[in-house]
């Protein structure tokens, strides 16, 4: 059977150069030839993948020219989906931090939330020259992140406390109109061009926050993806007035960003990833602070691998329910996949009526209502596929 030339040319890219790919001519000779830009192409995946000590050696040398005019390769030849894995991959395998901080590198490559993350990592140490680009970087995924997040969750969460809350012997300042009339269209009098309103629908706190939300960010470099989301899901909370939202960053100290929830990059720029864990001494921190334990959620998001006092850390999060608090643990908030965690407190979590699982951002927001709902959040998460006790969002 005669080869396809051209599902040989794919193999021949996917597989690189040389005799070990055992690709050649028909006739068995020189390797199959490649026209410029399938070599460029083939250059550029080189540059990355090719093993240092094997016969072909890779690297992108250290020169900020080389490096950008790589950049400018795969951002011809690849999608932007492919580009940001490629640029994760030049960080992380070849410790391309010139990539980082140089202002003109920046400016070339594909933002994305792993990239905030590793700017965020690494902004103690980046020279000046190049902190405003990084913040630029920052705020075009930031501005991003919020454009697609924040109508769901607002719809969502103000849906569940209108339900929630949803009161026919309001007062004046209470009623809800738009829900009034709904609910009283069948009782429309054509002659007075009104509706006669039977029966009043109103909120019974309209004025005050219906629910205090905490969302406990454990800001370790495993965690990274996750905490930008958070970030951006706790400003969009903070913009709702019918829920008291704090945001608290911890490691082994514990930093409140709640002050800085009217603007999300702020609240990236407040965290330090890297360093250890203390889940206890954030628990404490954020048990400190709730002041109607019956009407707060408290969302832990952490692998759960505590560094501190184990034995402590359980008997508070125990203390937190008993007390009335909802407290639920997210291993991950992200599309990374499935996460590393501890198996062993997650389970113990379980035991104590606190649901442990990952969860993608597209499901944050119903997570989010049904808690608001008083939903059981374990039969929620078995509802959108999500595994409990541990188990990575499917």
């Amino acid at each position: 059977m005669t080869p396809d030339p051209e599902r040989q040319r794919r193999w021949r890219l996917v597989l690189g150069g040389g005799d070990a790919d055992g690709l050649t001519d028909e006739a068995g000779g020189p390797e199959i030839a490649l026209n410029i830009e399938d070599r460029r192409m083939d250059a550029a995946l080189s540059g990355l993948y090719d093993t240092p000590d094997g016969p072909r050696r890779g690297g992108l040398g250290g020169s900020a020219p080389k490096v950008a005019r790589w950049l400018a390769d795969v951002r011809e030849f690849f999608p932007a989906s492919v580009v940001r894995v490629l640029q994760q991959d030049a960080i992380e395998r070849l410790n391309l931090t010139q990539l980082l901080f140089e202002p003109e590198m920046l400016d070339s490559v594909e933002p994305d939330v792993n990239l905030v993350g590793t700017l965020l990592s690494l902004k103690g140490v980046m020279p000046a020259r190049a902190k405003d680009a990084a913040r630029a970087v920052v705020r075009r995924v930031v501005d991003d992140l919020t454009r697609r997040l924040e109508e769901p969750t607002r719809a969502a969460v103000t849906g569940s406390l209108n339900r929630a809350q949803r009161n026919f012997r309001p007062r004046p300042s209470e009623i809800d109109w738009n829900g009034t009339i709904r609910r009283n269209l069948r009782h429309y009098l054509p002659e007075r061009h009104t509706v006669i309103p039977e029966k009043l629908v109103g909120y019974g706190r309209k004025r005050r926050a219906l629910r205090d939300i905490v969302l406990c960010l454990d800001q370790s470099g495993s965690m990274a993806s996750s905490v930008v989301y958070a970030g951006v899901f706790g400003a969009v909370l903070a913009s709702l007035p019918a829920v008291n939202t704090r945001v608290i960053a911890f490691d082994t100290e514990v930093a409140d960003l709640s002050e800085h929830l009217d603007d999300p990059v702020d609240v990236l720029y407040g965290i330090q990833l890297g360093g250890g864990t203390d889940i206890n001494r954030a628990l404490a921190y954020a048990q400190g602070t709730i002041t109607n334990p019956e009407q707060t959620i408290l969302v832990l998001i952490s692998d759960l691998y505590e560094g501190g006092n184990e034995r402590e850390m359980l008997a508070r999060a125990r203390a937190l329910k008993d007390a009335g608090v909802n407290v639920i643990a997210l291993l991950a908030l992200s599309d990374d996949g499935a996460p590393s965690y501890d198996h062993g407190v997650a389970r113990t979590f379980t035991t104590m009526g606190i649901p442990a699982f990952a969860c993608t951002p597209d499901h944050f927001p119903g997570l989010m209502a049904a808690a608001i709902r008083g939903d059981d959040i374990a039969t929620w998460a078995g509802e959108q596929g999500i595994v409990t006790k541990g188990g990575a969002a499917g």
